[in-house]
C-alpha cells in the first residue's frame, strides 16, 4: 500500500566494495567522486565499525610521499567527507576516535561480510555432503560481485594489497563452487561454463582438472584426454612444467577402466 512508511530503508546505510564503491544512505549512493575522499572512504569501509589509524590512512593516501602538512591535509579531507556523507549534520556516521576515525556502520552492511558469510557456509554445506545447497550458496555468493573489488577507487597499498585478498576470495569461491555442482550431479551443465573459463586463463590447472572430470563424467572421454594433452603441451611450451600432481592423476584414470574420483 502506498500509505506504508519507508523510513527503515531510507535510514539503512548500506556499503558495496565488490564491484565500484558504493555506499547508500537516507535512498541516495553517498559515495563522492573526489579520488582523494573516495580512497579515504574505502580506507574506512574495509574496517566497518572500527578505528583506523591516522598513520595507515596517510600511508595509503600518500605512501611515501605525504605532503608536508599532511595532518592537516587529512582532517580537511575527513571533514569534506563526513560533510559529504551527512549533507544535513544529523547522522554522524563518521566519527573522530582516537588515534584515528571510524565509520560507524555494522559490517553486516557491508558486501563483503555477506560474501563471506555465505562463503563460509557453502564450505560447511559442502564438507557435511550437501553438495546442492553448498552450490546454491556459492552462486549467491558470487552474485554479489559487480566487477573487480573497489572498481571506482585509486588503491594505494593497502587498498590494492585488500583487492588481492578479495579477488583470492573470489577465486576460490568459484572453485567450490563448481566442485560443489560436479558432485551434485550437473557436470554436463557445468562444460560451457568450464570451457569459457578456461578460455580465459588457460594456465588454470584447477578450472582444467575441473574440465576434464566433468567431461569424464559425461561420456567423453577422448574430448578429456584432448584437453589434458593441449594444457601439458601448453604448460611446456610457456612454463617448462609438467601438469600438477592432481591432473597426472586424474590423466592415469583417464587411460584405465574407473572413472575420474567425484
Amino acid at each position: 500500500m502506498h500509505g506504508t512508511s519507508t523510513e527503515p530503508d531510507e535510514v539503512t546505510v548500506r556499503a558495496r566494495l565488490l564491484g565500484p564503491l558504493e555506499l547508500h544512505s537516507g535512498g541516495a549512493d553517498r559515495a563522492p567522486t573526489t579520488p582523494k575522499l573516495l580512497q579515504l572512504l574505502a580506507m574506512l569501509l574495509i574496517r566497518p565499525g572500527k578505528t583506523v589509524h591516522v598513520d595507515s590512512l596517510v600511508h595509503e593516501l600518500w605512501n611515501d610521499t605525504p605532503p608536508r602538512s599532511v595532518r592537516r591535509t587529512l582532517h580537511t579531507y575527513v571533514h569534506h567527507l563526513r560533510r559529504h556523507l551527512d549533507p544535513d549534520g544529523e547522522g554522524g556516521l563518521l566519527v573522530t576516535s582516537p588515534p584515528g576515525y571510524r565509520l560507524d556502520l555494522d559490517p553486516a552492511m557491508v558486501d563483503v561480510s555477506e560474501f563471506q558469510r555465505l562463503h563460509r557456509l557453502g564450505r560447511e554445506l559442502l564438507t557435511g555432503g550437501d553438495d546442492a545447497a553448498a552450490a546454491h550458496a556459492f552462486r549467491t555468493a558470487l552474485d554479489l560481485w559487480s566487477g573487480p573489488p573497489l572498481a571506482s577507487v585509486h588503491c594505494g597499498p593497502t587498498l590494492a594489497a585488500y583487492t588481492v585478498y578479495l579477488l583470492e576470495h573470489r577465486r576460490n569461491a568459484r572453485d567450490l563452487w563448481i566442485e560443489a555442482e560436479i558432485r551434485s550431479g550437473r557436470h554436463r551443465e557445468m562444460l560451457g561454463v568450464l570451457r569459457s573459463l578456461t578460455t580465459a586463463d588457460p594456465l588454470d590447472e584447477t578450472l582444467h582438472a575441473q574440465l576434464i572430470r566433468a567431461l569424464c563424467l559425461s561420456g567423453r572421454r577422448s574430448d578429456a584426454l584432448a584437453s589434458f594433452h593441449w594444457l601439458r603441451a601448453r604448460l611446456e611450451d610457456e612454463l617448462g612444467v609438467e601438469p600438477c600432481a592432481e591432473l597426472r592423476e586424474l590423466h592415469r584414470e583417464l587411460l584405465s577402466e574407473g572413472n575420474p574420483v567425484r
